[in-house]
């Protein structure tokens, strides 16, 4: 079924706040009502299974794996009419003008990312995908340290919160994140 006019839907909020959960719910109801779905992330993301997104949770969806935002076009089916993208903070810029091609071809795009780094700034191409889609929701977690409600995203080394100069992205490292509010989020300079 083919929708009468594109879209671009954005999913964020900090780690643990059920980002990949509300991907995968509304991608559920997408094929429920007969619409040819496709799922790609960023070959980056190994943590679950390699081609699936997998939420903390343990609910998946098959995804196809890519390198970069280039790659997502050539493996699009003609007859695809709902593009799921997991984990789109790890994406280059080129997936801004892709998402705004595929809304302008008709065709829903659903985002999901991590608006903010561990430093709590803004995170890759995630403000501009914001800022272009026609709905953006910010879910919440729960703070590890008070039980509120937590925005931010903190890098613990060694039990100890990330500093600033740390590399925003690293691969196979002992790190352990956790949810938590402003006023708990640590980042030492």
């Amino acid at each position: 079924m083919k929708h009468t006019t594109g879209s671009i839907e954005v999913i964020t909020g900090s780690m643990f706040s059920g980002k990949t959960d509300e991907l995968i719910r509304r991608l559920r109801r997408a094929a429920i009502a007969k619409q040819k779905v496709q799922v790609f992330k960023p070959a980056i993301d190994v943590r679950y299974a390699v081609e699936k997104v997998t939420s903390h949770t343990g609910a998946d969806f098959a995804a196809l794996p890519v390198e970069k935002s280039a790659d997502i076009l050539p493996r699009l089916d003609a007859d695809t009419t709902v593009v799921g993208i997991d984990e789109a903070q790890f994406f280059d810029d080129g997936i801004i003008a892709l998402a705004q091609e595929l809304a302008g071809r008709g065709l829903r795009v659903i985002i999901a990312g991590l608006d903010m780094d561990f430093r709590a700034e803004p995170f890759g191409p995630m403000p501009t995908l914001m800022a272009v889609a026609e709905k953006v929701d910010k879910l919440q977690a729960i703070c590890m340290v008070c039980g509120g409600a937590a925005s931010r995203t903190q890098r613990l080394v060694n039990g100890k919160p990330a500093r600033y100069d740390d590399p925003v992205v690293i691969v196979g490292a002992a790190e352990l994140y956790e949810a938590r509010c402003r006023e708990h989020h640590e980042v030492p300079r």
